[in-house]
């Protein structure tokens, strides 16, 4: 992991493309802001985290389908 210290308004380069700013600093708490392409997904990670157990979760499911009666005639309308 590297480790960089940086002030408010001063950023950090990851790749061509992707930045992240130091925002505001206030306490224990500090505001970063990202600026980074639409094709790059973004998240706090107790979100992706979130996400990625939704996603375990659906994959490890059974699918639902409505029963089917498979030669059966439809009714006229």
């Amino acid at each position: 992991m590297l480790i960089l210290s940086r002030k408010i308004n001063e950023r950090i380069m990851i790749g061509d493309d992707i930045s992240v700013s130091i925002i505001e600093i206030r306490g224990d708490q500090v505001r970063v802001g990202v600026d980074a392409p639409k094709t790059v997904k973004v998240f706090r990670q107790e979100v992706f985290d979130a996400i990625k157990a939704e996603n375990k979760a659906a994959a490890e499911s059974s699918p639902v389908f409505p029963e089917f009666e498979f030669g059966a005639k439809r009714e006229a309308l």
